[in-house]
């Protein structure tokens, strides 16, 4: 039997920074905006050891931020999420990745939760809107 070089035969899942990476690749790649990443390694009450938080102008574009991501690290990083919420309506979905919980969200309801302000002893990253 012989391999097809075309296929990627990778089996073992990418490290935390490498799929970090790729998530906020994978927003930027939808067009989602005020992209952050919250490092919360530090901190002992954290429920993980990353945030990353964007948003979306609508409802479609959160799905679509959402399913880009899920597809990417799927194809890619040979990641899936441990679980995700909140695809129904999509004013904000939560994926869990175990090390980093990705926060999308419509952007009338990012302020209104304030995630940034709640965990502010985060190390916090911003990221250019493209």
């Amino acid at each position: 039997m012989s391999l097809d070089p075309q296929v990627n035969y990778k089996t073992n899942p990418i490290t935390i920074e490498e799929m970090n990476a790729l998530i906020i690749d994978s927003i930027q790649d939808i067009k989602g905006k005020n992209i952050a990443l919250l490092d919360l390694t530090h901190l002992d009450e954290a429920p993980t050891d990353y945030f990353i938080i964007c948003e979306g102008e609508s409802n479609t574009q959160v799905k679509a931020i959402s399913d880009k991501i899920h597809k990417r690290l799927k194809e890619e990083g040979y990641t899936l999420p441990s679980h995700v919420e909140g695809q129904r309506d999509a004013m904000w979905i939560c994926m869990d990745y175990f090390h980093t919980i990705v926060h999308c969200f419509h952007k009338d309801k990012r302020g209104f939760y304030q995630l940034e302000a709640l965990w502010s002893d985060a190390k916090y990253t911003e990221f250019d809107n493209l």
